[in-house]
């Protein structure tokens, strides 16, 4: 039976970065970031899919709501991705929300145990987060976080749309997901550290989905940001620069 590299496989002896000189190691590491980006690639088919029921879901309804789920690494990934739909789409800041194991301050500091759901039901996790036809991304590199399995299956309880994105093959995010997203990244050069490559590829995966779907739902007109919230000088020279070339389409 061939062995299925996953993000706690040891790397080989050649790839071990602590004994290697400054530009070798870095050049390895790029290459292995490269290596995301082609996981993200397979898994494209996945990923069309799943930005055509989200943007069904999602412009039906006024009250649909975009929630990310996640633990440690996966959580800060997905926030970072949901906190700029606001100012770059003009997206609703009460038709996002974020689950994270530990709470907010998990995302600056490591909250131990918490994505294991120590002394927590998942109904006192999720409270009234979670509503039918709601679209619910779980983001777990490993694919076993209890955390981000537990809350998949309970959104699959209640009705919402559930997306895992994980970089392992075979794992219950995969299986419990509607719309499972295996970005297969394999072998880290820093084992299990899946804030390198495994890390990169979520972002990147995220990007492609929210920008589309952010797209499709009318907030990108002709590559631009035609929704974006003005709140500087800068932006709102932007804006103006937008308007006037938007104008300028109409025209021809």
């Amino acid at each position: 039976m061939t062995k299925i590299d996953t993000t706690e496989t040891v790397p080989k002896k050649n790839f071990y970065i602590d004994l290697l000189p400054n530009i070798e190691a870095l050049n390895i590491m790029l290459k292995n970031q490269l290596e995301g980006f082609e996981a993200v690639k397979k898994a494209i088919n996945s990923i069309s899919i799943c930005v055509d029921k989200v943007e069904t879901l999602l412009s039906k309804n006024k009250k649909n709501k975009l929630i990310y789920v996640g633990a440690g690494t996966s959580a800060r990934i997905a926030v970072q991705d949901g906190v700029e739909l606001y100012p770059t789409f003009g997206w609703p800041r009460h038709r996002v929300k974020f689950i994270i194991a530990g709470g907010k301050k998990a995302l600056t500091r490591s909250v131990e145990g918490a994505e294991d759901l120590r002394d927590k039901k998942i109904d006192e996790v999720v409270k009234d987060f979670i509503q039918p036809n709601d679209v619910v991304i779980g983001l777990a590199a490993s694919g076993t976080t209890k955390f981000t399995v537990e809350i998949i299956k309970y959104a699959n309880k209640i009705g919402a749309l559930t997306i895992g994105i994980t970089n392992n093959v075979n794992t219950k995010l995969e299986k419990y997901s509607q719309i499972p997203i295996v970005l297969n990244t394999g072998t880290e050069i820093v084992a299990g550290s899946t804030r390198l490559k495994a890390g990169t590829s979520q972002k990147i995966c995220l990007n492609l989905i929210s920008t589309l779907v952010m797209a499709r739902l009318g907030r990108v007109k002709n590559g631009l940001m035609n929704n974006m919230v003005v709140s500087n000088k800068k932006l709102l020279l932007r804006k103006k620069k937008i308007d006037f070339l938007l104008s300028q389409n109409k025209r021809d």
